[in-house]
């Protein structure tokens, strides 16, 4: 049996997620963004909240943990390393752990970076991965706390997960990172087509999310030091991939 995944415009850009399984019953929301959104889908739904499954301490995907645990009398699983910074967190998890929802296998990244102690979540057997604001649909998220060599070692870790892996991310941001990822990989053929999809998504009120691995692997600038066109636009060919990626997000925070 899939999950099912119910995607949630929460606040002025962010998704909330919830994912059922049908065999146990149990319901989880992918960070607390916004309670009422959240409240509203599990009623339309018919479906009881039994888990929340922090990626990082952010209020924007925490700050609604203690009402929703309050109200459903939910178990809250986040970072371990993190813990004191996840309101109400029950199960503390960190890299390469794996826990079951339901009968589904899910194993924990740490992806530090954007945050310190920032996790994702990665369900196998239904090829999905919940990366908060470590990957974004062509981005990633800014560093607030963590380093470029640091982010870019999450990143790489997420790198070797199947290409047919679909990237729940939780903000639209794609629009305004097609147009980033373009100034530094122009030539990039697949990048322009998906720039021009995305701008026809959004001209229509779609969303650009979830996006699927193979295709951020083709296009993300973030997960693509490696590319010599991209290399030479920075004028850093042939340097270490972790210079790149840094010169990358130095650009990007100043676009």
């Amino acid at each position: 049996h899939m999950l099912q995944v119910h995607q949630i415009p929460c606040l002025s850009d962010n998704y909330g997620y919830l994912i059922h399984d049908d065999d146990s019953g149990m319901t989880a929301t992918i960070d607390t963004p916004e309670v009422a959104p959240i409240n509203e889908a599990l009623k339309q739904k018919g479906w009881r909240l039994t888990h929340i499954l922090n990626t990082h301490h952010h209020f924007d995907h925490a700050g609604g943990n203690l009402e929703l645990k309050e109200q459903w009398d939910c178990t809250i699983i986040g970072s371990g390393p993190d813990a004191d910074r996840i309101p109400g967190i029950d199960t503390k998890v960190d890299d390469g752990d794996e826990f079951l929802f339901g009968d589904h296998s899910v194993k924990v990244f740490d992806v530090s970076g954007h945050t310190i102690g920032h996790i994702a979540f990665h369900f196998a057997d239904s090829d999905i991965l919940f990366s908060g604001d470590a990957l974004f649909s062509l981005g990633c998220g800014r560093l607030f706390e963590g380093t470029p060599a640091q982010m870019w070692q999450s990143l790489s870790k997420l790198i070797k997960l199947p290409d047919s892996t679909i990237v729940y991310c939780a903000h639209e941001y794609t629009q305004a990172n097609a147009a980033f990822a373009l100034s530094v990989e122009p030539e990039n053929e697949a990048l322009q087509a998906r720039s021009k999809e995305i701008d026809e998504l959004r001209a229509s009120g779609k969303p650009t999310v979830p996006s699927l691995l193979g295709l951020e692997k083709a296009t993300n600038p973030f997960l693509r030091p490696t590319s010599p066109d991209l290399q030479r636009n920075l004028g850093l060919q042939g340097a270490d991939l972790t210079e790149v990626f840094a010169e990358t997000r130095r650009r990007k925070d100043n676009f």
